[in-house]
């Protein structure tokens, strides 16, 4: 098993890209795609024109070229659509998604690990949320069928996930649980995917199974982890409560600071020493992204560390270039500031926002943006009442979500996580009245530190500038 000293963190919706994760595994360490929402990447991409050709010649590698044929002719664009023209919708998942949404999302997640893994021998993961299940796994098939290197998984207990593993490597129809509110102990709800379905028959029957790493905040989530997931758990990333995007809850009842965010204290610190005893590799996370800070991880027992923030700004992220530049200005008048909003995202797990004027973190954007539910990766499902599966979101129309029985409450500072996330690569819809969707940024505490990675007269810097100062 590859030990990187340095993995790169799985960042938003398509921050951390195919030529992100491909710059850093060149580099010799380890380069992450974010798995998150990269059907609605795709399409869009090929509503965009594909520039540059690259998902062309990933599908032309794709193993079932009638499958890629279907989606090339579904959703490309030639030259692109028209400014002020919206993207075409693609289906939700449900718990019973329909082929066409499984052929995109297999497809998707294919693309960009074959992108991520094309023309080096360096190894190349993918990061998936354990709160958003309905696509994970043909999320995973896909990446497996592009030979991925290694699998992460946070925001939440991903105990099924290795066993997942075990059964694509050869081949096998899958199940996994599926969380759904209101069920009874009684009540059997699950997702599945069968290969051969899939694959009309000729699903591949060997394939490379991926390292696992479980994203954890605890020795006792290790612990749970390391002896009671349905197969092998490889290693451990530790996050500590200062990385972006989501943070794990503080132990014990919520309380906030003066600024309302969430207060976390000695029992949120992890006992490495625990973790250690484990045996298993771990890599350290949460403001470890400065030079010293490797020297610091080795030293408390980790074999690396995991940086996300320093390279989710650095040029060849999916952040789009504009957005780059207000977060560099913000920085030169050293305005940048992150908010750890406790009420943000949907899945109840605090979200760190990067505060910028245009972003929905400012209440007049947001205030200003209608509500809308169109991607719905992070819906709750619920039991309805005649035992069915239902899906309802705290960020839809307030009216909706009452309606399936929600709580008001449950709706109060809630934003849309997916629509600002994917606005923030440059996807956002054109909404009704030509609007576009306001990106949603987030960062770690760390954002406010880079630049450090910025050389004398320069404006950007590049995937090996962070490598460089992180290994110095």
């Amino acid at each position: 098993m590859f030990y990187p000293k340095i993995i790169q963190g799985g960042m938003g919706v398509g921050v951390s890209n195919w030529v992100l994760a491909r710059a850093v595994s060149v580099a010799g360490q380890l380069g992450v795609v974010s798995g998150t929402a990269l059907d609605v990447v795709l399409a869009r991409r090929l509503q965009s024109g594909d520039p540059g050709g690259h998902v062309r010649r990933a599908l032309d590698h794709f193993p079932f070229p009638e499958i890629a044929r279907r989606i090339w002719d579904q959703y490309f664009v030639e030259g692109g659509i028209a400014p002020g023209q919206s993207y075409k919708p693609i289906p939700l998942f449900t718990a019973e998604p329909s082929q066409n949404i499984l052929e995109l999302n297999t497809l998707a997640n294919f693309v960009e690990v074959f992108l991520a893994k094309a023309g080096h021998a360096g190894a190349v993961g993918i990061n998936f949320l354990e709160k958003i299940q309905l696509p994970t796994l043909s999320s995973i098939f896909g990446a497996m069928l592009a030979g991925v290197d290694y699998i992460l998984m946070g925001a939440g207990i991903p105990r099924s996930i290795p066993g997942i593993l075990d059964q694509f490597a050869k081949g096998e129809a899958v199940k996994m649980k599926l969380d759904v509110e209101g069920a009874t102990p009684d009540q059997d709800y699950h997702i599945s995917f069968n290969p051969e379905a899939f694959c009309g028959g000729e699903a591949p029957k060997a394939l490379k199974r991926p390292h696992f790493l479980a994203i954890i905040s605890s020795a006792t989530l290790a612990l749970t982890l390391a002896r009671k997931s349905s197969g092998k758990v490889d290693g451990f990333i530790v996050e500590g409560e200062t990385a972006g995007g989501h943070n794990a809850p503080p132990r014990g009842p919520m309380q906030l600071n003066e600024a309302g965010e969430p207060i976390y204290g000695e029992r949120d610190v992890p006992d490495l020493e625990k973790i250690a005893q484990i045996g298993l590799p771990f890599w350290l996370a949460g403001s470890y992204g400065a030079p010293g800070r490797l020297a610091k991880a080795l030293a408390l027992g980790a074999v690396g560390i995991q940086v996300g923030t320093a390279f989710a700004y650095c040029e060849e992220s999916g952040v789009a270039p504009e957005i780059k530049q207000q977060v560099f200005c913000s920085y030169e008048k050293r305005e940048l500031k992150v908010h750890t909003d406790p009420l943000a995202s949907p899945t109840g797990f605090p979200f760190k926002v990067l505060q910028i004027d245009t972003s929905i973190s400012n209440p007049v954007v947001y205030q200003a943006r209608k509500r809308v539910c169109d991607l719905g990766y992070l819906r709750h499902p619920y039991r309805k009442e005649d035992g069915t599966v239902g899906y309802r979101c705290p960020s839809e129309p307030v009216a909706n979500y009452l309606r399936k029985g929600g709580q008001e409450a449950e709706t109060q500072g809630r934003k849309c996580v997916c629509n600002g996330l994917v606005a923030t690569i440059g996807f956002g819809q054109v909404m009704a009245g030509g609007a576009i969707e306001p990106p949603l940024l987030t960062a770690g505490d760390d954002v406010v530190n880079i630049g450090q990675f910025l050389k004398p007269g320069q404006k950007t810097y590049t995937a090996q500038d962070v490598i460089d100062a992180l290994l110095a």
